[in-house]
């Protein structure tokens, strides 16, 4: 982790940290990472960014120049510096594993620690869980709307800064994208990577067969052709006489790219033409500002696509590019050092009370029918969702392999019932508040209400 980032942090998390070292300095609580309401068109989210969440909590801590830039903000005091130059954390974080289906109010994360280390990592978490988990939903959807046909992520340029690309390529990957054009996230990840040409490339010379020929010539056996940049079915005529040439070399025209235009009409058309041609496994790749929407519809209408490129609209959530996560206290220890259940009673934003685990409920073929949201000593039969993975501040999770989770993530949605994936679905998966847990929520929210 860049040292750097010990500073990402909200500056109301140190603040609320100085007053806990000075009054309730040896307090323990607990802190829920959830989702209050899944974003409109979601009927599920895919949690994801726990690779990053471990190796920060590994790796924080304060250095001399980071206290010495609190320090000449003259707000705190140098007992609290000196607590931060030795900051290690140091207590237990349950999470979900990357690739897991989960709901709204669904802990996807849940923090039991010193009152001052869990208050000060709130920043990053939400941070991490927000845009991955939003990149890995947005791009679950893509995939299934495709059926079957491979997803390319080409969202770098639209990105929300560098990071952010990097981290949309493996969430996208994680969810079944077949691949990425960000050269940086395939060295960091070991994501395939891809790419055609832009139009500039046929622009710079003289003839669109030149621009052909010239690509063709220098990458004989991964050539994938732009066909619409002056006129369609010339292009696609082109394409099929650079086709010809690869096939008397001994090569074979990967496919050819439509980007605007009519593309179900032209798709038909250069389907037509390749197969005439001989060239009938020369695939049909799409671009241009593509998510599941269009991608559905282009089906529907019977386009004859091999696969897709998608870049904005997947890379930026562009129809809800935030989630409604947030990090609410559950139980803080007294005193003499006993839990004691708390929770939030504004309007709207009631929060459930005490340590929770949620358990996915299969029927007798493995199908998940529901989950069940409940204390954590209940006794459910079901999956428990939430894995240790940092015990005492030590890493005790080990972390999968990227391809297997996105296998994880294929099995979990396949589990699921078919409308739950439907894109414009209104199904809403049960999510179910144990006895236990209700029982405790109607007792602390009364004794609250007397003690204020």
């Amino acid at each position: 982790m860049d040292k750097k980032l010990s500073l990402l942090v909200d500056l109301y998390e140190l603040t609320m940290a100085q007053g806990y070292f000075i009054y309730r300095k040896d307090a323990l609580a607990t802190f829920d990472l959830f989702v209050r309401q899944l974003p409109a068109n979601r009927s599920y989210l895919v949690a994801a960014g726990l690779r990053d969440i471990l190796s920060y909590i590994k790796n924080l801590k304060f250095n001399p120049e980071d206290t010495g830039y609190l320090r000449s903000r003259e707000i705190f005091s140098e007992d609290f510096l000196n607590y931060l130059a030795g900051f290690k954390f140091g207590g237990d974080i349950w999470a979900m594993p990357e690739g897991t289906v989960f709901f709204a109010d669904e802990p996807v994360v849940r923090v039991t620690a010193p009152l001052i280390q869990a208050q000060i990592i709130e920043s990053f978490l939400l941070n991490t869980v927000n845009l991955q988990s939003m990149i890995a939903s947005k791009a679950s959807r893509v995939v299934w709307a495709a059926k079957g046909r491979k997803v390319f992520d080409f969202s770098l340029r639209r990105t929300h800064g560098a990071e952010a690309a990097v981290k949309v390529s493996r969430s996208s990957y994680m969810c079944g994208c077949a691949g990425t054009s960000t050269v940086l996230a395939g060295k960091l990840y070991g994501i395939p990577v891809v790419g055609t040409m832009a139009h500039s490339f046929v622009m710079s010379f003289k003839q669109e067969l030149d621009s052909f020929l010239a690509y063709a010539t220098t990458f004989p056996k991964r050539t994938i052709l732009l066909v619409d940049t002056y006129n369609t079915r010339k292009g696609i005529e082109n394409a099929v006489t650079i086709g010809l040439y690869l096939k008397e070399k001994k090569y074979r025209l990967q496919g050819i790219r439509l980007d605007s235009g009519d593309i179900v009409y032209w798709s038909k058309i250069a389907r037509k033409m390749l197969d005439r041609a001989g060239l009938g496994y020369v695939e049909i790749v799409a671009s241009g500002n593509l998510d599941e929407f269009k991608i559905r519809d282009l089906l529907k209408r019977g386009a004859c696509l091999d696969s897709f490129g998608v870049g904005t609209n997947m890379g930026t959530s562009i129809d809800a590019p935030s989630l409604d996560v947030i990090y609410k206290i559950s139980e803080i220890t007294d005193e003499e050092g006993n839990f004691l259940p708390t929770m939030k009673l504004s309007s709207r934003k009631v929060t459930y009370p005490g340590r929770k685990q949620v358990f996915r409920i299969q029927d007798r073929k493995g199908s998940f029918v529901k989950d069940i949201l409940a204390l954590e000593k209940e006794k459910i039969k079901g999956k428990p969702l939430l894995v240790k993975v940092i015990d005492k501040g030590r890493v005790v999770y080990k972390d999968p392999p990227l391809e297997s989770i996105r296998g994880f993530v294929r099995a979990g949605l396949n589990n699921f019932p078919e409308q739950l994936k439907n894109i414009n679905s209104r199904y809403k998966y049960p999510v179910v508040i144990s006895p236990g847990l209700a029982k405790l929520r109607k007792d602390v929210s009364g004794q609250l209400k007397k003690r204020q």
